[in-house]
């Protein structure tokens, strides 16, 4: 959908550029001279709106022609600068919520049309932790967000204790991440309230849930039992939603390439509450209210 939206737009761009550059250029000269001709045979004996009625702009080009800087604007500010995100499930509570609207920062992991994708300009490179909208792998028109957990080179283990440990590239040495600060949060699953913990990757430190239970088959994703151990390959990124134990992320269907990253998640700059009573009538993407306290940057 959102390769789609930016082809479309792309397409509006070119089609109004060229109908404003032609009318610039060629057909309102055209229309000038017709006008010039009109005033030099009547003197001074005819107004200036009535000679523009001679050789009007046809509505269509005049329309076309507002809307070309309005729509290259919206191209140029959604393809390379920030484009708008709506997070569509729990995968990264606590730190992002159903409703919440992010700005994703398309500049931040290099420049790339709009279409194609291809790289443009190198501008940067994902961190670890950073919260990062890419292209899901085995449907590359979806957008997925996750959280940078493991950079090229590096091993990472994942335990049934829910310990996350990192060897980064050329070191023998998996380090535990340290995990502290654990309460009880206000997130839950059926009757079973889930566990918040402060968590560092990197520089950024962050909240994560993990449910209590170290086996329950009744959760939506959850990896194998006992250790489990992943090599990342050059030129792409193991990601981890902070949702821990409902969340599809690398766990589960592999590793991020790096021509499929978006860009950074940066700010919520609006949130809604979509949560309603059984017995509501009104549809479920209707807002029930706005969660203000939620508008900021994201960790």
């Amino acid at each position: 959908m959102a390769n789609t939206f930016s082809l479309i737009l792309v397409l509006a761009t070119l089609l109004t550029g060229i109908i404003w550059a032609l009318d610039k250029f060629i057909w309102a000269p055209k229309r000038q001279l017709k006008i010039d001709a009109a005033a030099a045979n009547a003197g001074d004996q005819v107004d200036a709106k009535t000679l523009e009625a001679i050789a009007p702009q046809p509505s269509w080009v005049e329309s076309a022609s507002s809307m070309f800087p309005v729509i290259a604007l919206i191209m140029v500010f959604r393809s390379f600068i920030y484009e708008p995100f709506q997070i569509p499930s729990g995968s990264m509570m606590p730190t992002l919520l159903v409703g919440d609207f992010i700005l994703v920062e398309k500049f931040a992991y290099g420049l790339r049309d709009p279409v194609f994708r291809h790289k443009l300009i190198e501008t940067g490179e994902p961190e670890r932790g950073d919260s990062v909208v890419f292209k899901y792998p085995p449907q590359p028109n979806v957008d997925y967000i996750k959280r940078v957990v493991g950079m090229p080179g590096d091993t990472i283990r994942y335990s049934s204790s829910k310990q996350l440990c990192i060897a980064p590239k050329g070191s023998a040495t998996c380090t535990p991440v340290p995990l502290t600060n654990m309460t009880d949060s206000e997130f839950s699953q059926g009757m079973t309230r889930f566990v918040q913990l402060d968590e560092k990757l990197g520089d950024v430190n962050h909240q994560i849930l993990v449910h209590p239970l170290k086996r329950d088959h009744t959760l939506k994703y959850y990896p194998r039992p006992g250790i489990s151990e992943w090599v990342v390959p050059e030129g792409q990124y193991f990601m981890m939603g902070d949702n821990r134990d409902n969340s599809s992320d690398s766990r589960f269907w592999g590793f991020v390439p790096e021509e499929n990253l978006v860009g950074k998640a940066v700010v919520i700059w609006i949130s809604f509450e979509l949560e309603r009573s059984a017995e509501s009538v009104l549809p479920s993407w209707i807002p029930t209210g706005v969660r203000f306290n939620r508008i900021g940057s994201i960790n």
